[in-house]
């Protein structure tokens, strides 16, 4: 019996990425692709209550082949949801999120609807992987099928069999993988940890009366020396595909009876 496989992302189901994932993993398991219906980058782990839910049927033409999939009106996390409860009569043996246009790495990853439909999933109980491949900054969200994500489906293509293959620790919810512009299939992949810092910083156009729009725009920090050597931004910037085991639980690895003792001597 092949894996039950959910395939999502953030960038919408008619991304590119998206099918190139479908096509990678066309003969590893059986699929069901379920992505929100419109782009959704930077959408994190939200749950908007203007998404409807409404689920649509389309088809998806690949090289080879076409691939039926459904396309939700809702965020990626809700898209998740729907896919879990609605769509599929078990829950999946894997999740597998993206490729994402542009990297997710550093502190800003809970901003990333790519890495938060991870997350829903790992939420039910299911492992997880958030893929991403770096595009020029103009693509973010563009869609464009210009993108050659052949590289970066190889390498998803490997972390899903691996996955499959190994029973992780307990601790690991997710794998996040990063993978460079100019990587091809011999480039090495390196286990990391998260970096606390920032890949993207952000600037708003300066404005004379508040009432005025202004957009907050990003950009890549390019400080090298604010990422440790193990971070997954210090190995991506190396031009190295970054892999980075995540875990739900959030709690501070502080020693809790220590710090609890600390703070209730007066």
């Amino acid at each position: 019996m092949k894996p039950l496989i959910l395939i999502t992302n953030d960038d919408g189901i008619h991304s590119a990425g998206l099918l190139a994932v479908a096509e990678a993993l066309a003969d590893i398991g059986d699929l069901v692709i379920a992505a929100p219906e419109a782009q959704q980058t930077a959408m994190g782990r939200g749950m908007p209550n203007s998404s409807t839910g409404v689920i649509r049927t389309v088809t998806l033409q690949g090289k080879d082949r076409k691939f039926m999939a459904y396309s939700v009106h809702a965020s990626p996390s809700q898209a998740v949801q729907h896919a879990m409860s609605v769509l599929m009569d078990r829950l999946p043996d894997l999740v597998v999120s993206g490729i994402n246009y542009g990297e997710n790495i550093g502190s800003g990853v809970t901003i990333s609807g790519t890495v938060g439909a991870a997350l829903e999933a790992a939420c039910h109980d299911v492992m997880a992987i958030a893929a991403s491949y770096e595009v020029p900054f103009h693509h973010h969200e563009s869609n464009t099928s210009e993108i050659d994500f052949s590289v970066a489906a190889a390498f998803t293509r490997l972390f899903v069999e691996l996955a499959l293959a190994h029973e992780f620790p307990d601790d690991i919810d997710l794998l996040k993988i990063e993978v460079p512009s100019n990587a091809t299939l011999e480039t090495p992949w390196e286990m990391t940890r998260l970096s606390t810092r920032r890949h993207y910083g952000y600037f708003i156009p300066p404005r004379e009366d508040l009432s005025t729009p202004a957009k907050v725009q990003y950009f890549a920090v390019e400080n090298d020396a604010e990422h440790p050597e193990d971070s997954d931004v210090a190995v991506f910037r190396n031009r190295k595909v970054a892999v980075t085991p995540m875990s739900l639980d959030m709690t501070s690895r502080v020693d809790l009876a220590a710090f609890e003792k600390s703070l209730r001597r007066e």
